[in-house]
């Protein structure tokens, strides 16, 4: 009868060992539904011939049971839980070699062969005979997939065509990008023509999916052609340069079809809309890509219609984009019916705007709910939100009800310190969304959860539920608090909501330190209990059950560079990744090393064999600190290695101002076509060098309008000439994006040319008038000719005056006088006495 029920996992977990636990407990009578939640004591005392039974059940009543869990490149090592690894484990452990038959019985439990196995266990002719049964198993970790893979290359194995490359199935994640790179286009245009080839490309790391599209796209010559072609798992790591259709027609049904990003929806969105009129007709990726630039093609009048069709396809815009937008929807007066469009575009609005849809309560309930970080936490504008919804919900002596909580919503991030104490616990589950705090914040959350006079109650009482609860509190929680929230909630919130919570490695690593014993026994050996197996290391909670001393001696009894990347995936605490580190310099040094590149010395570093942009990317994915990471970039370069798109990409926004002049000059131009960058937060000599670099780079598209979307991230190093041609393409370029220019370029445009720039975001000067260098190029310029601009510019020169900049004789660091405006008539006095200065000085 309990088969038939529909049940929790939780429950069905219960259900099975309240089931299994009992001594003789035939697992023959166990109804399937059950088999995906055994443990793994329930399994060990299996004869062969059961365990291939058993595991034959597994792999047909539980394909599902592995994707409960949100799979991404990143957590694909971990995409089966820790429960499932280790039941794979133990009936991978029933047997020492593993012919053909064996793999295909164990099906999806094969995924718990260890490296030993696959090197030692598996002949050569067993494993090319076994590719079919590996190659539907999922869950492999990267260690398991390269070992199969290189063992498997290595013994003769070739792919030849597209069926023998689709035939390694999810063992595709074991291939290197060179090996991918000397396959034949044809290959993989084959290979991505069969749909169980195409499932598996969704959970391949970054660099095997750059270079997937890099093959695909260099046997076809027109962009529709790649789009049609290109698998949707791959669709978002297509380069912008190769999106241009320039007098080519889309096939929006294609474009509908894929799901892009928004700088890549950006390329074609114009081109998309004059094809399809209709709005309603698009998908919700290709409108993300919505610009100012679109409103040379769309009539004022249908702005609302395309703002309204945003609202229904839940459609996430940028600032720019809504600021745009907006201006845009409300051309002729505020629409009276605000709630049918974005809430992101009330933030853009005041309260009086939307006076004729709602009251102010309705408007700062709608506030709530948008998504707030659209706009820079220190703006103005989100400050002025805050100002008004405090005043319109009438907030007596900084004290938030619940109900005023829930109306403001994400504007509880942005209230102060002494608010959030005034209010005891009522802000809490808001402040739990917030992505961030400022140190006054954090200091009242913990003043808050220490008084204990919350609904939460003290720390002492909370429970797991009450950590998923307040799970984006944890990180400010700091240790003292951690320390007293009994150690089994907080492991088993690690165990059963973690996963679903979205904190990163390192702060789960926090409640790691906070279980474990504050005064660490000195370890002589590894405890008998405590010894390392493959269950251990198939068990995400493994840091929990060590000291950092303990994990130092248990360390050594295992191979531990066959299992770092999965480990790595672990909340180990700072002192235990420090340990492991220390333990793998007692063996060898190998670029898989994730977090503890970030315990690495230059003279470490120096012995990597870092051989391929694979082994760049793999070094720099976890964000090591600066220093490190040019380390590793200098000797990347220093081994021969080239400087292509594959290792720019790797390199990314993080560490791209790292690069000097030296090797800035190594990069071909044309690896822009294909690498995603960004200088605008490097040296104004870097952005230089990258401008030069973009404009060669993107010099056979000049004259198409998509010219400006490739060329914009490069811009903050084009000289005023530049600027001044493409002030005639019509771009609407941000205010945002007009700031970052070089000064010097800014300093000589003409109005008309700013004016062509700016395009319909001239208006949005006004609020920007008074930074650099914006606010200099208004001070260069007369006031009555940016008087016709109506924009409410000012600060310009007077008529009868003229703005010199004052000589400057103090050392280069000293700051800049400014300019001046001088009467006409003090001009030959002053030129005098500046002639006489330089001549003394």
């Amino acid at each position: 009868m309990v088969s038939n029920l529909t049940l929790l996992p939780e429950t069905a977990v219960y259900y099975t060992l309240l089931l299994t636990s009992g001594p003789g407990f035939p697992l023959s009578s166990l109804p399937d539904r059950f088999l995906c939640y055994l443990s793994p004591s329930a399994v060990s005392s299996l004869s062969r011939d059961e365990t291939l039974s058993l595991a034959q059940r597994i792999s047909k009543s539980c394909p599902l049971n592995l994707t409960h869990r949100r799979i991404t490149e990143e957590s694909a090592p971990s995409s089966l839980t820790t429960e499932e690894l280790q039941v794979a484990s133990s009936l991978v452990r029933k047997f020492e070699h593993f012919p053909p038959a064996v793999l295909r019985a164990l099906g999806q439990a094969a995924v718990g062969l260890s490296i030993p196995d696959i090197e030692n266990g598996i002949s050569d002719n067993d494993l090319e005979a076994s590719i079919p049964a590996l190659g539907e198993v999922r869950g492999w970790n990267a260690e398991q997939a390269s070992a199969i893979v290189n063992k498997l290359l290595s013994s003769g194995y070739q792919i030849t065509d597209g069926q023998s490359l689709a035939e390694l199935g999810s063992l595709v994640a074991g291939l290197n990008s060179s090996t991918l790179r000397s396959l034949p286009p044809e290959v993989i245009l084959e290979a991505i023509k069969l749909p169980e080839f195409v499932q598996q490309v969704v959970t391949l790391p970054s660099v095997l999916k750059m270079t997937f599209v890099e093959k695909i796209s260099s046997s076809l010559d027109h962009p529709a052609d790649l789009v049609k072609c290109i698998p949707d798992g791959l669709a978002s790591y297509i380069p912008k340069s190769l999106l241009v259709f320039g007098e080519e027609k889309p096939n929006v049904q294609d474009l509908n079809n894929k799901t892009w990003t928004r700088e890549q929806a950006a390329m074609f969105f114009n081109d998309v809309i004059k094809a399809e009129p209709d709005f309603s007709r698009l998908s919700q990726s290709v409108l993300q890509g919505f610009t100012c630039a679109s409103a040379n093609e769309i009539g004022a009048e249908r702005f609302q219609e395309l703002a309204k069709v945003m609202k229904k396809k839940n459609v996430k815009l940028g600032e720019d984009q809504l600021s745009c937008l907006v201006k845009m929807v409300t051309l002729h007066g505020i629409p009276k019916d605000l709630d049918s469009y974005p809430e992101d575009l009330l933030l853009f609005l005041s309260p009086s705007d939307y006076a004729a849809t709602g009251s102010c309560r309705q408007y700062f309930a709608h506030i709530g709910k948008a998504n707030l970080p659209v706009l820079p936490r220190e703006s103005s504008q989100r400050k002025q939100l805050l100002l008004e919804a405090l005043e319109c919900l009438k907030i007596p002596d900084k004290q938030v009800n619940k109900e005023n909580a829930e109306i403001l919503g994400r504007l509880v991030c942005d209230l102060g310190g002494e608010y959030i104490r005034s209010s005891g616990g009522n802000l809490l589950k808001q402040l739990s969304q917030c992505e961030s705090f400022l140190p006054d914040q954090e200091e009242a959350i913990r003043s808050v959860i220490n008084s204990g006079n919350t609904t939460f109650g003290p720390p002492v009482a909370w429970s797991t539920f009450t950590l998923d609860e307040l799970s984006g509190l944890i990180p400010v929680l700091g240790h003292s608090i951690l320390q007293k929230i009994p150690k089994n909630a907080l492991t088993l919130w690690l165990k059963n909501f973690a996963h679903d919570s979205h904190l990163s490695r390192e702060q789960l690593a926090t409640i790691v330190e906070a279980v474990l014993p504050t005064r660490h026994k000195r370890a002589d050996g590894c405890p008998p209990d405590k010894q390392i197996t493959e269950m251990v290391l198939n068990n995400e909670l493994m840091p929990l059950y060590y000291t950092p001393e303990e994990l130092h001696a248990c360390l050594k009894n295992i191979s531990l560079e066959n299992h770092l990347s999965q480990m790595l995936t672990y909340a180990f605490s700072i002192p235990q990744l420090a340990v492991m580190k220390r333990r793998l310099d007692e063996v060898i040094l190998f670029p898989k090393l994730g977090t503890l590149v970030s315990f690495m010395k230059p003279e470490d570093i120096s012995k990597l064999k870092i051989t391929s942009a694979d082994s760049l990317a793999n070094l720099l994915k976890n964000q090591p600190p600066n220093d490190q990471a040019s380390a590793i970039i200098k000797h990347y370069i220093s081994l021969g290695n080239a400087l292509d798109a594959t290792a720019l990409n790797a390199i990314g926004m993080k560490y791209l101002c790292l690069l000097n002049e030296t090797e800035l000059n190594m990069i071909d131009p044309n690896s822009l076509k294909l690498a995603t960058l960004n200088p605008s937060a490097c040296s104004q000599h870097t952005k230089n060098i990258w401008y030069e670099k973009a404009k060669r780079a993107f010099s056979d598209q000049h004259n198409l309008p998509d010219y400006y979307r490739l060329i914009e991230p490069y811009l903050g190093g084009a000289p005023s000439k530049d600027l001044g041609a493409i002030s005639k393409d019509k771009v609407n370029m941000t205010v945002s994006t007009f700031a970052k220019l070089r000064r010097d370029s800014v300093m000589n445009l003409t109005i008309p040319e700013v004016q062509g720039l700016l395009g319909m975001n001239l208006k949005e000067l006004y609020k920007w008038q008074n930074k650099s260098p914006i606010r200099e190029w208004v001070q260069k310029q007369k006031q009555s000719e940016l008087d016709k601009l109506h924009v409410g510019l000012t600060g310009g020169t007077q008529e009868g005056y003229m703005n010199i900049a004052t000589p400057k004789f103090q050392p280069p660091s000293s700051a800049s006088l400014g300019t001046v405006a001088m009467p006409l008539h003090l001009l030959p006095a002053l030129l005098t006495s500046f002639l006489m200065m330089s001549v003394l000085s």
